[in-house]
């Protein structure tokens, strides 16, 4: 099979250029009448984009303390008072230049166009919103985790669909978001620690190293599987250039083995969902029906389609096709796992959820003590006993970390990210974490510093979009026992922040959470009238 080089599709250049001969045949006899509308998608000169909106971030802009905010804020008006989570859309509103277009199976998620740049957007990097490709929000959409639950995100990275998935738990129970391959899980944990996420783990595991540890563990798991990449050869060369029968035919095999893995892993009575981003039914409908025929204590769940989304071949599955939604092309399959009588008579039993194993790296005595202490020299005294008892506390040599409860042994287990990290002891010191400044509200610093996102000039008197009143405004602040210190920084922005630099700043010493326009972006320390710049050097860029 040869493939032609990638070129911007035309009209008389789609097929003979771009499109493997043989995938062209299969599509023939796939689609049937529908070939000549499939192929003009292909035609099309742009691109679908969206980002989503991330609810974990917004908390911050409702106004009572530990009330959890609306996770849609789509129905609000723009005339309503600043406090209100519909303060948002202003926010939205000078990143992207439409907010009228959403995506209709996704909450708060909006096409933007060619001209619009989130992700060189300050909020981007405060963890505002994720940019994603508009049909892959569908699966986690199916998949319908709930606070409390235990999920497992199987092939997670970069992180889009475990980001959807966490922000859907609010933070309560347990998210295992795996990737097999090394520096794609680093990836992955960058961006769940970039959007906040509290009660995730990233594993770098494979499916069967995963499933002895977690044997009947998981309500719901997320198969997102690696594929020929049909559906993205619009978007993605590499996919085009690597496409083949044989290697449909390798991820198909694959399929087989990660989808026994899941079912290890998934407890009776639970869901999986099963989505890839190609059209071959060898590695879509096959990939299921093979998967039923070895487990027949499967069932497909029948779930409504959203405009645009049609029936797959295979009865009660979904296709999403480039010709008729404004999305790539996707497939997906909702899966219960049927309880036995066996399941039944034992549920609610410890043997049912592995408890919480005893840890040799758990934080105790004189340890837990320094924590305490340099935890509420940094967040109020509310938030330090949030942080020292939701969930246990672990050190790894000088790392302090917090995992969910209920976590069975983590010995043998490659670990990509532990947990919540909290902060690092340096020089006897604690320097909390990004990560940790990521996951808190402004309302739990004891002190902040508020930037611009715009690029302002040294000189310029230019102040946030949400300044210090407003702030204290959405986070009730008058009425906490210890009012946090909110000081606006005028004539500098976030831009640079992110690019490394320091500012002036009179107040007192200490550690300062810096926001933008009320979102937290990270650390600085104050020192000598001086904030310094404790943005991680891995993460600076010029925006």
């Amino acid at each position: 099979m040869s493939v032609s080089p990638v070129q911007t599709p035309t009209p008389e250049t789609v097929e003979s250029l771009l499109l493997p001969p043989a995938f062209i045949e299969r599509m023939k006899e796939q689609m049937g009448s529908d070939f000549d509308a499939f192929m003009k998608s292909y035609q099309r000169q742009d691109r679908y984009h969206g980002l989503r909106l991330n609810p974990l971030a917004i908390s911050a802009f409702w106004p009572v303390q530990g009330e959890t905010p609306p996770t849609d804020i789509s129905h609000l008006s723009d005339s309503q008072p600043a406090r209100h989570p519909s303060s948002v859309k202003a926010l939205l509103a000078s990143v992207i230049s439409d907010l009228s277009d959403p995506i209709p199976w996704a909450k708060d998620a909006y096409y933007y166009g060619e001209e619009d740049r989130p992700g060189k957007h300050p909020y981007h990097e405060a963890g505002l919103y994720y940019i994603q490709e508009p049909s892959a929000m569908a699966p986690a959409v199916y998949l319908d985790a709930r606070p409390g639950e235990y999920v497992l995100d199987l092939c997670a990275a970069p992180g889009g669909k475990s980001s959807q998935i966490a922000a859907c738990m609010q933070g309560q129970g347990l998210l295992i978001s795996n990737e097999i391959v090394p520096n794609r899980a680093a990836v992955l944990s960058e961006n769940m620690e970039r959007l906040g996420v509290v009660n995730a783990i990233v594993t770098n595991e494979d499916p069967d190293g995963l499933a002895d540890h977690f044997p009947l563990f998981f309500d719901k798991i997320m198969v997102d599987a690696p594929c020929s990449g049909e559906g993205m050869f619009r978007k993605n060369a590499i996919a085009l250039l690597e496409w083949s029968p044989e290697n449909v035919q390798v991820c198909a095999d694959r399929d087989d083995l990660i989808l026994d893995a899941a079912d290890r892993m998934l407890k009776e009575g639970g869901r999986l969902v099963f989505s890839t981003c190609t059209f071959a039914p060898a590695e879509d409908e096959g990939s299921i029906e093979r998967f039923l025929d070895r487990h027949p204590n499967y069932q497909i769940e029948r779930v409504p389609l959203y405009p645009g989304m049609t029936p797959a071949d295979l009865e009660g599955t979904i296709r999403l096709w480039p010709h008729k939604l404004r999305g790539e092309g996707h497939y997906i399959a909702v899966l219960c796992k049927k309880t036995s009588d066996r399941a039944l008579s034992a549920a609610g039993s410890s043997s049912l959820r592995a408890v919480s194993a005893k840890r040799e790296s758990a934080v105790r005595g004189s340890d837990f003590d320094f924590l305490s202490r340099s935890l509420r020299e940094i967040v109020k005294s509310e938030t330090a006993d949030w942080i020292l008892g939701d969930g246990e506390l672990l050190r790894f040599r000088d790392d302090f970390y917090r995992i969910p409860r209920g976590l069975p042994t983590l010995r043998g287990l490659k670990l990509t990210r532990a947990g919540l990290h909290l902060g690092t002891v340096k020089k006897n010191r604690f320097e909390p974490s990004h990560a940790l400044s990521h996951a808190l509200e402004p309302d739990q610093a004891l002190r902040i510093a508020n930037l611009s996102a715009g690029n302002v000039g040294q000189g310029s008197n230019e102040r946030a979009l949400f300044g210090a009143d407003q702030i204290r405004q959405f986070i009730g602040d008058r009425k906490q026992k210890i009012p946090a210190v909110i000081t606006d920084v005028p004539g500098f922005s976030a831009r640079r922040w992110i690019a490394g630099e320091t500012f002036r700043m009179e107040g007192d010493k200490g550690w300062y959470l810096i926001t933008v326009d009320g979102i937290h972006l990270g650390w600085g320390k104050l020192a000598g009238g001086s904030m310094k710049n404790h943005y991680p050097k891995g993460l600076r860029r010029n925006l």
